[in-house]
């Protein structure tokens, strides 16, 4: 009797970094099951779309991908997950051709959702009312595609309900993961060969406001104790988690990186006002000079939004020049985005799209000039940087890595140099990359010795 081939599984990720660390998550799952995966072009058993909602385009592209799959092999199982799910089930139920739709938790219940499509052949709808739910959702993700860098999501969801943002109505409300688990993964990481982790979440650095006598300050000193951990990176920190505690943390820190992503939306009062940020510019100013005196040489990167409803010339124009006086080393600029079912949406005086684009493109423009400042500061510095990958495939003794402080470094070097920390001169400063030479590779040893001197 012929052998029984494995089932097949695809996936395909829309949105942000914690949907391509949940991606691996549910992989993992499946991969227990027997599942072998496939590319999303090829023809699979079961094609597994993990949706973004977090605009009105989101939710356009997340039924394109699931109709490209439902084309491509209509005898699939075809499931939905992620915030679109979430949020709009039954518009995702009306897709014909859909059999499984799960939201952005009880993940593990695919499987049984699955058997129960096989039997009934009908669809499954698995969405639940994520508003209720006060618990981490645990999903091991011991390993990932990409090698060097090494997601750890730390918590879930988000209590602040911005005017312009839908991800608590698709995430729930905040909840912390288990800090022993947090560690524990931690570990798991290190052991299977990762240098640098990214702690990650919706709102990563709220980890503990749900917790009794727990905060992200004590979570950060417990991981700078995981023994072999080269570099921890905060994927992102609001301006009002930068607590007294976690700054003293940063500046006893071997570990953390001199880089942090904090969001500031807009650079102007009033505008913070409407969109419901919780801090003032002032407020965030005082938090980034505390901050870069515990972290010199720190690169902050931020998240801009421009032509929010009501903005005027003068409020863009304080936003320009609070940019100017921070001096970011990186922007991601956005221009608004009318998401359904926000308060931002409904706003009156909502500004004309080519007055949105030509904002972007100034403050566009101000983050390039920005970044190559910042960059110039290191011109023939010797720098650490974690190689990623070839430069291309022509290249192949050019690799890419990142330095602690996240700018992007080309250098001559062979392939086993990928994942581990090497030293390199930056030759040639700027932007989106430096040019430099390798120096030598760093043991462990002498890393921890030069971060102690």
């Amino acid at each position: 009797m012929a052998e029984k081939l494995p089932k097949t599984v695809s996936f395909h990720t829309l949105g942000c970094k914690v949907n391509h660390y949940e991606t691996e998550g549910i992989w993992r799952m499946f991969q227990e099951q027997g599942y072998e995966r496939v590319d999303f072009d090829h023809d699979a058993d079961v094609y597994v779309i993990n949706t973004c909602t977090v605009t009105n385009t989101g939710d356009k592209k997340s039924r394109q991908t699931i109709r490209r799959a439902i084309r491509k092999n209509p005898d699939a199982v075809v499931c939905v997950t992620g915030c679109y799910a979430q949020t709009s089930p039954g518009e995702i139920m009306e897709i014909p051709g859909v059999d499984v739709v799960v939201g952005t938790q009880e993940r593990k219940n695919i499987f049984s959702y699955i058997e129960e499509h096989e039997k009934t052949k009908e669809p499954v709808n698995g969405v639940s009312n994520i508003m209720k739910n006060r618990v981490f959702e645990e999903m091991d993700v011991p390993a990932f595609t990409d090698r060097t860098r090494a997601s750890l999501k730390i918590q879930e969801g988000c209590n602040n309900f911005c005017t312009f943002c839908i991800i608590p109505w698709s995430r729930g409300l905040l909840r912390s993961r288990d800090p022993e688990n947090v560690i524990e993964q931690a570990n798991k990481l290190v052991e299977a060969g990762y240098k640098e982790l990214v702690l990650t979440g919706i709102h990563t650095a709220g980890y503990g406001e749900d917790l009794k006598d727990y905060n992200f300050a004590m979570l950060l000193e417990e991981l700078e104790q995981v023994e072999g951990l080269e570099r921890i990176r905060i994927s992102s920190i609001e301006a009002s988690q930068i607590t007294d505690e976690v700054i003293r943390v940063l500046d006893n820190s071997k570990k953390i990186v001199r880089h942090l992503h904090i969001p500031l939306q807009a650079g102007s009062d009033s505008v913070l006002t409407r969109m419901r940020r919780k801090y003032s510019t002032d407020f965030y100013r005082q938090k980034v000079k505390k901050i870069q005196k515990a972290l010199p040489g720190l690169a902050i990167t931020s998240d801009v939004i421009v032509g929010f409803p009501g903005e005027t010339e003068e409020e863009f124009q304080e936003t320009y020049d609070f940019i100017k006086e921070i001096g970011y080393s990186e922007l991601h600029v956005f221009p608004f985005s009318k998401r359904t079912g926000t308060p931002a949406a409904r706003m009156d005086n909502q500004v004309d799209d080519d007055v949105k684009d030509r904002r972007v493109h100034e403050l566009i423009t101000l983050s390039d000039q920005l970044a190559k400042e910042y960059a110039s500061a290191y011109q023939d510095e010797v720098l650490e940087v974690i190689p990623e990958e070839h430069a291309n495939e022509l290249e192949d003794n050019h690799l890419i890595g990142y330095t602690d402080n996240y700018m992007k470094v080309q250098f001559e070097g062979s392939a086993d140099l990928i994942g581990k920390i090497v030293k390199v001169k930056i030759t040639e400063s700027g932007y989106p990359m430096n040019k430099g030479v390798f120096v030598r590779v760093m043991d462990h040893a002498t890393h921890v010795a030069e971060k102690h001197a």
